[in-house]
């Protein structure tokens, strides 16, 4: 799937030529440079927001950073959300997405908890699931602390992180030991297998080859064999019921158009409520280029539902 400047949106085609020409695609070096640079932003508060960090001990001993943003002045009976950051399991950092976490929080009284996970050169699958789901647990424990309702946790991120929520949100509606109210998974990363549109694409910012040595790197020694769960690729997934009421949305250029499509269509088809956009002309994460009509519309477009879900979708806690 070769796309043309002309198939972009003019808005995005600028900055999408500038962004092939500096970095077409990653490899395991680039990934190690990018993490050396963008690691220093640890502990940097990058928002108008409060901004704390905790320290969760894994089962091995190590520790997990987690990152709380919440409104200067705090609010009660607010929703906690669990958001999970992008990079294609081998990049970034909670802090690289604090613009996205301040609008929501400011426009909405949310309380964002983040973690730190296990990216996929440092662990692979399912280090980072683990690490999502004890966050979760710490978000459900510590919701009086912080005014959070405790029925409406909600789980959120894109790409990677959008994959990531799917993932969480299979894996404790299995584990039913925590409720999801809904879950955010805009341009979600769901599918190792190619499909009609990551198959030979060369879109800017996230592409085939991309799309592979990330698959490769998150899965590790489970790449490439018949012992792939749908926690790791959530696509994979047979049964959908039961998942939290999903907000949504893709450009037809993605290479995870396909995959976020089909996935949006059996979650309505299991009877689970969805909110879904495809935007026209649209690359992977083209909401970033901020100056752009089309990516205003789409961040709009998760707040706006966002506040619509809020005043929908409970979940109590189990006993």
């Amino acid at each position: 799937m070769h796309i043309t400047d002309e198939m972009i949106d003019p808005e995005l085609r600028r900055a999408g030529k500038m962004i092939r020409k500096i970095n077409p695609y990653v490899t395991p070096n680039k990934i190690k440079l990018i993490n050396k640079a963008t690691d220093a932003l640890r502990g940097v508060n990058r928002t108008n927001l409060n901004y704390e960090q905790h320290y969760i001990t894994r089962p091995d001993g190590t520790k997990l950073r987690i990152c709380v943003y919440s409104p200067q002045v705090p609010q009660e009976n607010v929703p906690g959300v669990l958001w999970i950051h992008g990079g294609g399991y081998a990049l970034e950092l909670p802090e690289l997405e604090a613009s996205a976490f301040a609008q929501l929080a400011n426009e909405t009284g949310a309380v964002i908890v983040t973690p730190d996970y296990y990216r996929s050169m440092d662990r692979p699958y399912p280090a980072a699931l683990e690490d999502c789901y004890a966050t979760l647990k710490w978000l459900r424990d510590h919701a009086d602390d912080y005014g959070i309702r405790s029925d409406q946790l909600v789980v959120a991120g894109g790409s990677a992180g959008g994959g990531l929520t799917a993932a969480l949100s299979l894996y404790a509606r299995d584990k039913g030991e925590i409720a999801i109210a809904f879950q955010i998974a805009f341009y979600p990363m769901l599918d190792d297998r190619p499909t009609a549109t990551s198959l030979n694409n060369d879109v800017p910012i996230w592409n085939t080859k991309s799309n592979e040595v990330s698959w490769q790197l998150y899965l590790g020694d489970l790449y490439g064999t018949h012992a792939i769960p749908a926690y790791a690729a959530p696509a994979r997934a047979e049964d959908l019921t039961g998942l939290p009421p999903t907000i949504s949305f893709v450009g037809d250029l993605d290479p995870f158009y396909r995959e976020t499509v089909t996935f949006i269509d059996r979650l309505a088809a299991s009877g689970v409520p969805t909110y879904f956009k495809i935007y026209s002309g649209a690359y992977h994460a083209f909401n970033l280029i901020g100056n752009a009509e089309i990516s205003q519309d789409a961040n709009r477009f998760l707040l706006d539902n966002f506040k619509l879900c809020m005043t929908q979708y409970f979940a109590e806690q189990p006993k």
